[in-house]
């Protein structure tokens, strides 16, 4: 019970000559949030990736509870399809754009993984996720289809969605900033209530603001390394290395410009 959720050690990944993460080494506790920021071009989304298998490592180690997969370059053997599934099946991942099924209704789109993959009994997995969407605030949207839905909608979907597989962590890739200003809050209302209920999360993000108050720690990224790593507290408020009040500095030069500026005034 005391081992990390997730425990990432050495993490190397690569596209041809250009490397994106250099020996990456992070844990997360259970029921811990994570927030990772930094600039565009880091490493963020790609360590996402790599959590979820979206994306294979060249190198390290990667744990998520009780199921580890070593990599090694070419001669990586990945686990069968079946425990692949079920690895990936642990981590719930919300993405930029919600890639909703355009030909299934909201209660559908969240019914669908239950039912193809874990095959549950169809009126078990209507009735579960029925409690998913009233849970994200559309269950007076069930029977709507995306296209009539707005952008902050199909996101909560999609939010529903990564939780009906009954993930043990969820990883959010910078899941409001496809979205209209005023459209940011209702998701982000959503991810802190899952907070508060003690769901371990990954998000990367540029809500600052929002990182500060729902995170536990704060993961600082540049040039694919993790180059700070605490609690809000210190790397929002009280960087230690340059390159974070850099980049912080920039939220702080366009206050009243974005969402998260205001937060760090």
């Amino acid at each position: 019970m005391n081992q990390p959720l997730i425990d990432i050690a050495g993490l190397k990944k690569s596209f041809g000559a250009h490397v994106v993460l250099k020996d990456i080494t992070l844990q997360v506790e259970r029921g811990q949030v994570v927030a990772m920021i930094g600039p565009s071009g880091s490493g963020k989304s790609t360590l996402l990736r790599c959590i979820n298998l979206l994306s294979v490592p060249e190198g390290g180690r990667i744990t998520v509870g009780d199921q580890s997969i070593e990599f090694n370059g070419k001669h990586t053997t990945l686990p069968s399809e079946k425990k692949l599934a079920k690895f990936r099946a642990s981590t719930g991942m919300v993405f930029q754009h919600f890639n909703l099924f355009p030909h299934m209704t909201a209660l559908q789109n969240v019914m669908e993984g239950p039912v193809t993959v874990l095959k549950t009994p169809k009126a078990e997995a209507e009735a579960a996720a029925r409690e998913l969407l009233k849970k994200v605030g559309l269950l007076e949207r069930a029977d709507y289809y995306p296209d009539k839905l707005s952008g902050g909608q199909k996101q909560r979907v999609a939010i529903a969605r990564a939780l009906a597989m009954k993930p043990a962590v969820m990883l959010f890739d910078e899941a409001t900033s496809a979205l209209d200003p005023e459209l940011v809050g209702e998701v982000l209302n959503v991810i802190k209530g899952l907070a508060k209920e003690g769901m371990t999360m990954i998000l990367v993000t540029h809500e600052i603001g929002f990182a500060r108050e729902v995170a536990d720690q704060v993961i600082f990224m540049r040039d694919g390394v993790v180059a700070e790593c605490g609690p809000p507290s210190v790397v929002i408020d009280n960087p230690r290395q340059e390159s974070t009040r850099a980049f912080l500095g920039r939220f702080k030069s366009s206050a009243g410009e974005g969402q998260a500026a205001p937060a760090l005034a």
